[in-house]
């Protein structure tokens, strides 16, 4: 034993050349690598291979770079892959603010001289970062083009929100793997005439560099702050190209293997000859049994495997021998297999052999009936998940399928209940990103429903807009779907306004109201104006209209409230509170968009008055407020106590006056929501500015402001209005390679 640890102890130090320096700084230099200059004329590396060991910046320490070069070595290795950690800098271009150059540098360096080095395709990515443009780097001989492959990515950013940290697909920051071969850091760059970096001062430099894969996660704030100067770690693979002389023939290693011992790199007893995967050459291993360093003589030692055993597993009593180990079973115990893989069992008398097979007996019984009822479950839940039309749902992409289980973890097995929905409780539950959101149940689903029920949780999952409560996904290996939400902290609007169990009447200034009532209209507009299909909310009312913790309103439980097909008009069945529902869909059955117009209509007297739509013993609060109008001319008398100043009743009166309009009994008198929502942003602009002191009430004309946040193409003959996005769109051309 003793002489074995003394064999070991020998083979552990012999890692360079005889009379050659093997670390420098706090890096070991292994042979083939050795440090110049060492001991005089001593070859103590092979060609490419030389390291210099250079003092620091401050000449405190002293750090190995490769030979000829500043390029800073983190780590040397010879097995089990043959591989150089270096520092090499990023390729940047910077712009001044009229889109001018006012500097560049491709991160050219010269390490790859005697051509031995590879950047290794399967350990390192790379990166651009910048805002609207292309970097890509190339190699190899000419071919139909200049070099065999060009790699790269380009980047775009619409301004300086655009970019988000840790996202990295193509919004400020790309990246992409590179192929085998690329002998250089050389980094290019598009043509600056594809997109002009003018009046870009939130990117003003663009960024590329290949690093260490899992090494850089991209932030935002790195588009400002990056210095040009930054250097990223990367892996370098190597191999040996010649035999030890200046020749530059690349070797395989049937060639090498021809040559003389002193020409052939792996000298060692136990090592063995592998061709590189990284372009040409050949690098040295160990055999199977035995580690250490292939290039020096008796470089590769005997493992010990007995004394790894997560590595080398032995389920009984384990010997090492010379490049493998023996693993029997102990005294008492047999195993009919192999003890390296599976463990050894006792040896029992017939007795208990019997007594073990009852046991044995019973347990698989057990076993086979909790699988039995696993498999039960599973297709019972398989059920659920076709007829809630799983099938569908599952091939969009905008929406998350959690399954029963996910569920369950993500509320705690219904632990905390928010409150009750129109169809059951509804459940807090937090996500793997530690986001909270809402479980709720949604409508039960057959065959005639499902059509229904995919439609609509295909067009919510795709409404994205920031008072539309978003749906995160849906839960259907359940008899009734849940849906999963985002969370609303403040509760509803309804909470917020009258109080409930959990909330206190809090004093709320008017122009936190007229927000909520803005951030509502541009919610239902936006459902309103839809793509290509006729969204109805069909219960707008403040129960539906939910509140973060940012006071944004949210309109929530919209479709699935009601059974209605986009194309079709009339609803079949429709769940909702009879004081919002419009008189003229209370007659006729036909709902329009125009019915949710006279909803939000007694949203915006609740929003000004803070009283329920039936408050006191058994009034109406529509009734009431239109009665005071048709008789006083104003709404002032019921108007919330706590906003009714002097300042604040010209804004006052006139969201009473666009609520009546609102709420008028012919349908065709009523604004739509694109004119609701105009007119309300510009009491905004007035209010803002102080205009509304000793200004005339002003008619409401549906004419859209510059304050508004975005166009529209409004048609009042049609239940649907267009949105006009911007046409702008960066050209497709990409420069010549």
């Amino acid at each position: 034993m003793l002489a074995a640890l003394a064999m070991a102890a020998t083979a552990a130090s012999l890692i360079g050349e005889p009379g050659c320096q093997t670390r420098c700084g706090d890096v070991d230099i292994p042979y083939p690598f050795g440090i110049v200059t060492s001991n005089g004329g001593v070859n103590c590396s092979l060609p490419g291979f030389e390291i210099s060991c250079a003092r620091t910046g401050n000449g405190s320490a002293v750090a190995p770079v490769l030979a000829g070069t500043d390029i800073a070595v983190l780590n040397l290795s010879v097995m089990p892959r043959p591989q150089a950690r270096v520092l090499l800098p990023v390729a940047w271009q910077c712009f001044n603010s009229t889109g001018d150059s006012t500097g560049k540098s491709y991160g050219t360096v010269r390490f790859n001289a005697d051509g031995v080095y590879r950047i290794s395709d399967t350990h390192n990515e790379l990166f651009v970062l910048g805002c609207n443009t292309l970097m890509y780097t190339n190699s190899g001989p000419p071919g139909r083009y200049k070099y065999t492959f060009y790699t790269g990515c380009m980047t775009f950013c619409n301004d300086s929100g655009s970019a988000q940290d840790g996202k990295c697909a193509g919004v400020g920051c790309c990246h992409v793997d590179i192929p085998p071969g690329l002998t250089d850091n050389w980094m290019q760059f598009g043509s600056t005439s594809t997109w002009s970096h003018a009046d870009q001062e939130f990117s003003p430099c663009d960024y590329g560099f290949i690093v260490e894969r899992g090494y850089y996660s991209f932030k935002a704030s790195d588009l400002t702050t990056m210095p040009v100067n930054q250097t990223m770690p990367l892996r370098l693979d190597w191999a040996i190209r010649s035999g030890g002389n200046s020749s530059s023939t690349s070797m395989s290693c049937a060639a090498a293997a021809k040559k003389n011992k002193p020409q052939y790199a792996c000298v060692s007893d136990h090592s063995e000859c592998v061709n590189s995967s990284n372009g040409p050459g050949y690098f040295c291993n160990c055999t199977q049994g035995y580690e250490g360093n292939p290039y020096i003589v008796n470089g590769c030692t005997n493992i010990n495997e007995c004394a790894r055993p997560t590595e080398y597993p032995c389920h009984g009593v384990c010997r090492d021998t010379e490049g493998s180990y023996e693993c029997k079973c102990r005294a008492g115990y047999q195993n009919d297999g192999n003890p390296k893989e599976q463990p050894c069992s006792p040896k029992f008398p017939l007795a208990a052999q019997l007594a073990l097979g009852i046991t044995l007996g019973i347990s698989l019984l057990i076993v086979a009936i909790l699988l039995t009822l696993m498999v039960i479950h599973k297709r019972r839940m398989n059920e659920y998940f076709r007829k809630n039309g799983g099938s569908a749902l599952q091939k969009v992409e905008s929406i998350k399928i959690f399954t029963k289980d996910e569920l369950n973890k993500i509320t705690k097995n219904n632990s905390e209940v928010l409150g009750q929905g129109g169809f059951g409780k509804v459940y807090k539950g937090t996500l793997e990103d530690s986001s909270m959101v809402a479980v709720k149940s949604s409508i039960e689903v057959n065959e005639e429903r499902k059509e229904d029920f995919t439609n609509e949780v295909t067009i919510q999952s795709q409404m994205i807009h920031r008072n539309i409560l978003k749906l995160v996904g849906c839960c259907l290996e359940v008899d009734v779907p849940m849906l999963v939400y985002e969370f609303a902290a403040k509760g509803s609007l309804q909470d917020v306004l009258h109080g409930d169990g959990t909330h206190s009447r809090l004093p709320i200034p008017l122009d936190l109201r007229l927000e909520i009532a803005i951030g509502s209209a541009e919610g239902l507009r936006y459902m309103h104006s839809f793509t290509n299909h006729t969204i109805r909310h069909g219960d707008v009312k403040p129960d539906n209209i939910l509140i973060d913790d940012k006071w944004i309103p949210k309109i929530s439980d919209f479709g699935l409230s009601k059974l209605l097909k986009v194309d079709n008009y009339i609803a079949t069945m429709v769940i909702g509170c009879m004081s919002y529902i419009d008189p003229v869909f209370m007659k006729t059955g036909l709902l329009t968009q125009k019915s949710d117009v006279y909803s939000f209509g007694a949203v915006l007297l609740e929003l000004i008055t803070r009283k329920k739509i039936v408050y006191g013993k058994n009034s109406s609060l529509i009734i009431e407020f239109c009665r005071l109008y048709d008789k006083e001319g104003s709404g002032r008398a019921m108007f919330d106590e706590d906003i009714a100043t002097e300042e604040n009743i010209f804004i006052l009166e006139q969201i009473g006056k666009l609520a009546i309009e609102c709420l008028k009994d012919d349908v065709n008198d009523r604004p739509d929501m694109n004119e609701v929502a105009e007119q309300l942003v510009m009491l905004r602009r007035d209010m803002k500015y102080g205009k509304a002191q000793n200004k005339s009430p002003r008619q409401f004309e549906g004419i859209a402001t510059s304050d508004s946040p975005r166009s529209f193409a409004t048609d009042t003959t049609s239940s649907s209005a267009a949105i006009s996005l911007p046409s702008a769109t960066p050209s497709r051309e990409f420069p010549d390679l």
